[in-house]
């Protein structure tokens, strides 16, 4: 399998003879390798997508609508396929893939509402025979530069509601499992979308950089690492583009003394290692109220971690989570783990070894689970992005909401109690972009808009929802007078409505 880019409306072979090879995360195995564009590629890229922007943002908003509408039936239609070809190259289940393609989906829906979305606002007789109004307008060409992790969603969160909005867009994703973009994107060519309003350019740095620097370019969006997101960030604003950027979490779940703690159990087992804990939204960090709640949380989690089903998204929907990206990314975590026992934490359960009979070179971790973590550990301090949930015990209420709140990532939180009081003192107070109350994964639905705070983002608008089309056009705003054949003569004062 060797795969291309997608420019206008077609998929073409890469021209630099860069490469980079596309493993199965089950297997260890090479299955086929991705073009890496160079500068002059993107380049040709932007060249198709800034003139096909021209009559797509001319097109009006309701003829944009029917592209999303016909794109969603495709999507349905194609969910067995997509969800296949992302398992394939991610390692993630069947169940969770098609969970990915349905959350870009739901963006998609909400991107039908795109005419109500795009319009302004008026107000008649602002002054003496005076009418004004605004009115929302495409940007021109956008970009987005998308993780592995989320190979459905996120380019569709991105790409969905700035073509909606009357955009082209460049999509340059990750590397390691290109396929399901290039997917996409010929669904939707299918559903009437005009050849060239969305690009897909596979690539590595010199890509990104090449988005940043392109000055035809007007929006980028990004979602990765911390350190790559202020990279981008601080890159594409230097050169007048607007951006924004979210990079890492480590979300805290509280835990009151009163709380449910079977329902809290069932909560961490999926928000802590669902998708081998590669998600930005996971839970990592568990915070006990007490130490009796402690106690019975670690008793009650132990067995549950111990008895995770791990194996290739082949066996079967039954399946708890899959293998890790790839090796590099194992290797990371298991080295985390070495060091959080070293800085004296306790690993109840421990994962590092587990091997999956005829897939022992595949990037399988097993679940670990660590009592007795402190903030000052690097298990606690660092996004691990992997099956390992964190128990940091605290005595007080007071003591648990520090911990999330002194963190330096702000992505998500959540508590879980049965008392409204500390429900709603801890949602007031958090500084946290996205909360939960007895939810563990906290993702907003697409018709409100997704973001961390702290330095999980950077840039001032979030994504889908909202905010998705405020990002992705200007406004404009007129002011209009008709004259009536009175003669004021010169006016050399600023205007007013006096």
């Amino acid at each position: 399998m060797e795969v291309g880019h997608y420019i206008a409306g077609k998929e073409v072979a890469g021209t630099s003879g860069r490469f980079a090879d596309i493993y199965n995360p089950a297997t260890g195995e090479v299955q086929g390798r991705v073009a890496l564009a160079s500068t002059a590629e993107v380049r040709a890229a932007v060249e198709v997508a800034r003139e096909a922007q021209i009559g797509w943002g001319l097109t009006n908003p309701q003829r944009r609508a029917r592209v999303m509408m016909k794109f969603v039936a495709l999507l349905h239609r194609d969910m067995d396929k997509l969800a296949e070809a992302l398992s394939r190259e991610h390692g993630k289940t069947i169940p969770d893939a098609k969970g990915d393609v349905i959350r870009g989906l739901e963006v998609a829906e909400f991107c039908i509402g795109a005419p109500h979305m795009m319009k302004g606002e008026y107000t008649e007789g602002a002054g003496p025979g005076i009418d004004m109004y605004s009115i929302r307008q495409p940007l021109g060409v956008a970009a987005g530069i998308t993780p592995f992790n989320f190979p459905a969603m996120i380019p569709m969160w991105k790409f969905c509601t700035a073509i909606a909005a009357g955009n082209s867009f460049i999509l340059k994703p990750s590397e390691r499992n290109p396929s399901v973009p290039m997917m996409l994107a010929e669904l939707m060519k299918e559903a009437g979308l005009p050849d060239g309003v969305l690009n897909v350019v596979n690539g590595d740095k010199e890509s990104v950089d090449a988005i940043l620097d392109d000055p035809d370019i007007m929006a980028v969006g990004f979602v990765g690492s911390t350190a790559i997101a202020e990279y981008v960030y601080t890159r594409g604003t230097a050169n007048g583009k607007r951006v924004q950027c979210f990079g890492g979490a480590k979300n805290h779940m509280i835990i009151m003394p009163d709380a449910d703690i079977d329902q809290a159990v069932d909560a961490l087992i999926g928000a802590g290692y669902g998708a081998a804990g590669e998600r930005c939204m996971a839970v990592s960090v568990v915070v006990p109220v007490g130490e009796e709640t402690a106690n019975r949380l670690v008793e009650k989690l132990a067995p549950r971690v111990e008895a995770l089903k791990i194996a290739p998204y082949s066996a079967g929907d039954d399946v708890d989570f899959g293998p890790l990206i790839t090796k590099q990314a194992m290797e990371r975590v298991r080295g985390l783990v070495d060091g959080g026992v070293e800085e004296g934490a306790s690993l109840v359960v421990d994962g590092r070894d587990f091997k999956l009979q005829g897939y022992e070179n595949g990037y399988f971790m097993g679940g670990c689970l660590f009592d007795n973590v402190t903030k000052d550990m690097e298990i606690y301090k660092q996004e691990i992005f992997g099956p390992v949930l964190s128990v940091v015990r605290a005595a007080t209420y007071e003591e648990a909401i520090d911990l999330p709140m002194s963190h330096e990532y702000g992505n998500g939180t959540a508590i879980f109690t049965r008392d409204g009081d500390t429900a709603r003192d801890f949602v007031s107070r958090i500084n946290i972009g996205m909360v939960g109350v007895n939810v563990p994964i906290p993702v907003p639905l697409a018709y409100h808009t997704f973001g961390g705070w702290k330095r999980s983002a950077f840039g001032d608008l979030n994504q889908h929802g909202p905010d998705g089309f405020k990002f992705y056009t200007r406004t404009k705003t007129v002011t209009t007078r008709w004259p009536s054949g009175v003669k004021e003569g010169a006016q050399f004062t600023i205007p007013t409505m006096e």
